[in-house]
């Protein structure tokens, strides 16, 4: 298994080196190489890979699809290496997972949102302000929530108005420019946050 063992660690290098995260890969091939060694087969099969993506029977038709997915992506790398290899085809199970409907909040739902998030009863008197500043922010930027929830002080120009977002999506950063009335809340907050916890490094949403 050695062989394949470092196939999958050169798969995924080379995936993240092309700007792709593959949050869940590592582990899922992971687990796929140690299914193998218990099925004691050194050679990737079809059958194998569909064994393997639907022995979980409490997960949905659609999580099975992703893990075939998963194991599909691999092979194609590795076919080139080993010919054997049995490539699973596209549509072998073909479930998706439901999408969700997408809902558009009115400016006076925003608003409504925005005051209760302020008004939302805590022990730590800066929580209320937190999420009065997440929410707003993602409102007027439309900002990932993870590119938010990792924002830096040093992230943001001032004097400018604009926040770098770096590590979005494929690896890449991006400018965005803010209302100076964005400016001013993200501002008060940055007060507030130093007034309880000082000015040492923090991680995540710590504009």
């Amino acid at each position: 298994m050695k062989p394949l063992t470092k196939a999958v660690r050169d798969y995924l290098t080379m995936r993240r080196g092309l700007g792709f995260k593959l949050v869940r890969h590592e582990t899922a091939l992971r687990e796929f190489l140690l299914f193998l060694e218990q099925k004691r087969s050194a050679a990737i099969t079809v059958k194998l890979a569909l064994e393997w993506a639907t022995r979980h029977e409490n997960q949905k038709p659609y999580e099975w699809a992703a893990r075939l997915s998963i194991v599909r992506g691999f092979t194609r790398h590795w076919s080139a290496t080993d010919p054997s290899t049995e490539i699973p085809a596209l549509g072998l199970l073909p479930h998706r997972p439901p999408r969700a409907r997408p809902y558009f909040y009115s400016k006076l739902e925003i608003q409504q949102l925005l005051k209760a998030a302020k008004m939302r009863p805590s022990v730590d008197p800066l929580r209320p302000w937190t999420y009065y500043c997440l929410f707003g922010l993602l409102a007027v930027t439309g900002l990932r929530l993870g590119e938010a929830l990792q924002l830096q002080t040093e992230n943001m120009d001032w004097s400018e108005g604009i926040l770098t977002i770096k590590g979005a999506k494929f690896g890449k950063s991006r400018l965005v420019p803010l209302h100076r009335s964005t400016c001013a809340v993200l501002a008060d907050y940055v007060k507030r946050r130093d007034r309880r916890f000082g000015t040492r490094p923090r991680t995540g949403l710590s504009l």
